[in-house]
């Protein structure tokens, strides 16, 4: 169903630049009200401070693979989100992840032999430029109060992702972690629908843990986190139906099965 992304740059960039006082001196921020290189994705990248807010708009699974990744399921099939329209606008109530909120803006490091971060951005996204109207990036040659909201926010994120890795990580140490399958049974077809290709957590598992173990992540914080994830899953049936209201459903008999939220047979 979903897998981290493989390649250099994160999804959603395609080029990164730092941010300069001399580059960029012009330059100047401004409101866009679509997301167009968000319609064709259907997982993103959620951190586990936005776990409890966004389990009660979509899904919440985990990337396939050692090094999984909690994401926010925003559509069961590659190249479907339920939640856009072609033109990247919001159809209605929605969880819009940081991960989308931060683009184009990002921390990266420019040497790989640093371990510091410097405010980045991709050049290519219409939010930023040498325009005439728009709030600037800079005044006097020192970043305005925008740049410094970003950079906070950046920061902030690159905590949480931070917090959400450790998590992920207890969570693999205690053997949390399965793989995923859901299965959907619909008019349309006579055998159910069924998405695999992503990781959940196992509720044998959580219901035997040790008492140790269950005080360690209850006192952690990491009870709720767990929960509002499996709860989460719950939307898999709205979300599917919301793809074939919208003609983005399957709509034939389950084919073989593929990668990443294909239907298949069970």
């Amino acid at each position: 169903m979903a897998t981290a992304p493989a390649n250099n740059l994160p999804i959603f960039y395609n080029d990164l630049l730092p941010l300069s006082t001399v580059d960029h001196a012009d330059y100047k921020s401004r409101n866009v009200d679509s997301a167009p290189f968000l319609t064709s994705q259907h997982a993103v990248p959620l951190t586990i401070d936005e776990f409890v807010t966004a389990q009660r708009f979509a899904p919440i699974i985990f990337s396939a693979g050692s090094d999984s990744v909690p994401l926010l399921l925003m559509g069961l099939n590659e190249g479907v989100n339920i939640f856009l329209d072609d033109e990247g606008k919001l159809r209605g109530p929605a969880y819009v992840p940081a991960y989308v909120r931060r683009y184009p803006w990002m921390l990266a490091k420019l040497r790989p032999d640093s371990e510091e971060l410097s405010l980045c951005f991709d050049p290519t996204s219409p939010a930023l430029g040498a325009f005439d109207e728009g709030t600037p990036l800079f005044e006097d040659g020192k970043p305005s109060e925008l740049t410094q909201g970003v950079l906070k926010f950046c920061e902030d994120f690159e905590q949480a992702a931070a917090r959400t890795g450790q998590f992920v990580r207890e969570l693999q140490e205690m053997d949390l972690l399965m793989d995923g399958e859901v299965s959907i049974q619909t008019p349309i077809a006579d055998q159910p629908f069924v998405y695999r290709g992503f990781r959940m957590i196992n509720e044998e598992k959580l219901r035997d843990l040790r008492g140790d173990q269950l005080r360690k992540i209850n006192q952690s914080g990491m009870l709720p986190l767990i929960y509002a994830h499996l709860f989460s899953l719950q939307l898999m049936r709205e979300i599917f139906e919301a793809q074939i209201s919208q003609g983005k459903g399957p709509i034939t008999a389950p084919a073989a099965p593929a990668n990443a939220a294909t239907p298949a047979e069970g």
